[in-house]
């Protein structure tokens, strides 16, 4: 049974618990809100911004919600930087691409006005400085950043012409310290540290995951088997990422439960869950899981 129809048996609007989820089902947590607020004013005065954090805590969802926050702002111009590797002549190409700007790549001067002149000329109807999203940030060369960095500046230094919100791993801090980009280090003015989650977080993550996506039958199910496997993984920080997957797994188990019968489906659904994840069980005879 593909999973448009186990959707449509247990009456889902969508998985809970894919990396596909709609906006409006993502969790927006008090540092998120105050990130949006941040990069909200700061489009106002241009700048750099910074998200940064492990794999898995919640950056790109951070991004993603500071995106569709300010692409709804009147006369917030959104750009997303796709290809963060590119050497100079691809990203000043992807940067024409997404503001509309013809460059020839033989004549990177040509790019550099033109673009800039682009960006002044929105600022100046709109007093808003467009918006610049780079995820995956590490993956940018030094001199790339360097040449970010000299683009959008102007009157010496003085007059921001462009918002650029950089989100990346532990990898991109190391980066900002190369000697070339000290500079850019310095220009920094707002900043969002991701964090592994605490017990209590996650646990709001799923309560909010399953109030969104779930029936109430699905919801006890998952729920019970996803808390059991959140006790034995013992810790008392986890990624968000981490704890989705235990529920997913629960979610198919629970899916999958009926198709065992003899009373076993609770066990069925719990051992998927937990040993699908490398969750160490209870040896039998001190409880079931």
């Amino acid at each position: 049974m593909n999973a448009k129809k186990l959707l449509s048996l247990w009456g889902l609007k969508w998985n809970p618990f894919s990396p596909e989820l709609p906006s409006d089902a993502l969790l927006v947590t008090a540092r998120i809100e105050n990130i949006a607020w941040r990069v909200e004013q700061l489009v106002q005065e241009g700048g750099f911004a910074l998200i940064s954090g492990e794999s898995g805590t919640g950056k790109s969802v951070a991004l993603r919600i500071v995106a569709e926050r300010l692409a709804a702002l009147r006369d917030v111009v959104v750009g997303v930087l796709e290809r963060p590797q590119s050497k100079s002549a691809d990203f000043y190409r992807e940067l024409g691409d997404i503001f509309s700007v013809k460059l020839s790549p033989s004549n990177r001067w040509g790019g550099f006005k033109a673009l800039r002149e682009r960006w002044r000329a929105h600022v100046a109807s709109s007093r808003i400085k467009p918006l610049l999203l780079v995820d995956e940030a590490q993956e940018m060369t030094p001199e790339v950043l360097s040449e970010l960095r000299i683009l959008s500046s102007a009157d010496f230094d003085a007059t921001s012409l462009l918002t650029i919100v950089l989100a990346g791993d532990g990898r991109l801090l190391d980066l900002l310290r190369h000697q070339d980009l000290v500079p850019l280090g310095t220009r920094i003015r707002t900043r969002l540290a991701t964090e592994a989650a605490t017990r209590d977080e996650l646990l709001e993550l799923l309560q909010h995951a399953l109030a969104n996506g779930d029936r109430a039958a699905l919801h006890a199910g998952a729920d019970a088997v996803a808390g059991r496997g959140l006790e034995r993984l013992g810790h008392a920080h986890a990624e968000p990422r981490l704890v989705r997957g235990v529920h997913d797994r629960a979610r198919q188990g629970v899916l999958a439960a009926p198709l065992h019968a003899g009373g076993k489906g609770q066990d069925f659904v719990g051992r998927h869950a937990l040993e699908g994840l490398g969750i160490p069980l209870q040896p039998q005879g001190e409880g079931r899981v």
